[in-house]
């Protein structure tokens, strides 16, 4: 009889409750195979080598986006592409978190960085955009509160009037060999980033695959 009653008022120590907090990992792009091996689009890149790493159900649509439900050690994450378009990405990401009850700090935005030079890695908490129309986006939406940015380094064309064709243009053919040990690392340190860890995370993906070295 005890065990009966548990089952129908389980208690926050019950495996059955879902009181546990969600993460939300975002990663920014743009939808369609043209768009996919672009620059622009390292923060899907991101997001999809994760989801392979640590066995997330296949994306379904939601929130206008694509969205994964999964656990990295244990910790319960939402992995989302959203599907808007670059400069709309917040319409998603505003959505999600709100179904999730998501709070700022545990908002994880991956993304392209032109300021940073490829396959450089940096993580803040808050700060500006620098431009970036995603960041633009999700600031409108969720108020410029201060969710974490992981910034996926891209390197400059050099000219301002050379950005969009860029960042909307594929890896050159030499860096294309090293993204998807850049993308590996990444996903192997993210429970770094889970356990409120950045500096480590940035250390040991800098370190993995000396990817800059490649360069």
């Amino acid at each position: 009889m005890l065990e009966f009653f548990k089952y129908l008022f389980p208690t926050s120590n019950s495996p059955t409750s879902n009181t546990q907090t969600m993460w939300l990992l975002v990663g920014l792009g743009n939808p369609g195979d043209k768009h996919a091996g672009n620059r622009h689009n390292v923060g899907f890149m991101a997001v999809d080598r994760i989801a392979d790493d640590y066995s997330f159900p296949s994306f379904r649509a939601k929130f206008d986006g694509h969205l994964s439900e999964g656990r990295i050690n244990g910790e319960k994450v939402a992995l989302l592409k959203p599907q808007t378009y670059m400069n709309e990405s917040g319409m998603s990401v505003g959505q999600a978190a709100r179904f999730f009850k998501v709070t700022p700090n545990r908002i994880i935005v991956f993304y392209d960085e032109l300021d940073l030079k490829p396959f450089q890695i940096k993580v803040k908490k808050g700060g500006g955009t620098a431009g970036h129309n995603g960041l633009k986006s999700i600031d409108a939406h969720l108020g410029k509160k201060e969710y974490w940015k992981v910034r996926l380094g891209i390197g400059h064309p050099g000219d301002k009037n050379r950005v969009s064709g860029y960042v909307l243009s594929d890896f050159s053919k030499k860096e294309q060999k090293s993204v998807p040990l850049w993308m590996d690392a990444v996903s192997k340190y993210t429970p770094l980033l889970l356990e409120d860890n950045q500096a480590d995370f940035m250390t040991r993906v800098a370190e993995e695959e000396k990817v800059g070295s490649r360069e």
